[in-house]
């Protein structure tokens, strides 16, 4: 009796089974819930990762995109820089304005407020005009600044019944020529150097060659020689408009204060013999000796004595 008591009853075992049964079942949902859960996870994160590779490859290819961009239109704007020589003046009977005119209102504007004052609403209200009006001729400021530099090449040509026959006496009238013009146009040092040569600049190296054609050079020496001139006409011009804007400016009160110190330390003995040992009375002695008339032709022949003394025999 006692031993068929104690066996369990076969509904209890058949229950617990059931539940292991179901907990399994449960463990192996909460299984496939986290892998999938993991799944959509690893898929999302990739996702994101291949949106921001898209993303990342979209802005490079933007950047180059603009980059190419840009390259394309500094070349077509070079080009057209470099057209303005070839484009001809817009067409009419009777055209309101010309760009030599444009060019001299612009130069006008610069001599007497400064380069920085010269736009292309200064000129067209100088000359009365709308600005749209002035893009019809000048496409842009750069066009602008092109046709001034060659305009002011143009006041450097020696009128050709002027130009002398001899190759010295040309070369010092071309020279005082352009020492001249640079000096009533001070602001051309800061716009040389643009690379865009025009017709009159063409027109003063032409004649430059035409000055020492009868020296029979070969095509080195001529280049030196012609160099050798121009560098010393530049040099000096630009010299010169440095001093002067320095004169109308005046020495600044501490400058003074910082040379007279050095000259008391007596460790400047030869410009103190010079100029003696007052700084300020110095200054404006140096200032009246650059300024001294004359001083442009004193160099300028002994640079052409020089060239003189080493020119190849003639045949």
């Amino acid at each position: 009796m006692y031993e068929m008591s104690s066996r369990p009853k076969p509904t209890a075992a058949k229950e617990r089974a059931e539940r292991e049964r179901e907990k399994a079942e449960e463990r192996a949902a909460q299984a496939r819930e986290r892998a999938e859960r993991r799944a959509a996870e690893n898929i999302e994160r990739a996702a994101e990762r291949a949106a921001e590779s898209v993303e990342r490859a979209t802005e490079r290819a933007t950047r180059e995109l603009e980059r190419a961009r840009e390259q394309v239109e500094q070349s077509q704007d070079k080009a057209r820089e470099m057209l303005v020589w070839f484009r001809e003046e817009p067409g009419s009977r009777r055209p309101s304005h010309s760009r030599a005119e444009i060019a001299q209102a612009a130069i006008e504007i610069a001599d007497s407020d400064g380069f920085e004052a010269v736009s292309m609403r200064r000129v067209a209200q100088k000359l009365g005009a709308g600005t749209m009006t002035l893009y019809h001729y000048v496409r842009k400021k750069d066009e602008l600044i092109a046709l001034m530099t060659d305009a002011v090449m143009g006041e450097v040509l020696v009128p050709e019944e002027e130009l002398s026959d001899h190759w010295r006496e040309a070369l010092t009238e071309i020279a005082s020529r352009t020492r001249d013009t640079f000096s009533k146009h001070r602001w051309i040092f800061e716009r040389f150097g643009d690379g865009r040569p025009g017709p009159n600049g063409l027109r003063h190296f032409e004649q430059s060659l035409a000055a020492v054609a009868s020296l029979e050079l070969d095509r080195e020496e001529i280049f030196d020689l012609i160099g050798q001139v121009d560098d010393y006409v530049f040099g000096y011009s630009l010299r010169e408009v440095q001093e002067r804007e320095e004169y109308e400016r005046g020495w600044p009160p501490d400058v003074i204060e910082f040379l007279q110190r050095e000259l008391d330390t007596g460790d400047y003995p030869l410009i103190g013999k010079l100029f003696g040992n007052d700084a300020g009375a110095g200054i404006q002695e140096v200032i009246d000796l650059i300024a001294k008339e004359g001083r442009f032709e004193r160099g300028l022949n002994r640079l052409l004595d020089g060239i003189e003394s080493n020119l190849p025999p003639r045949k």
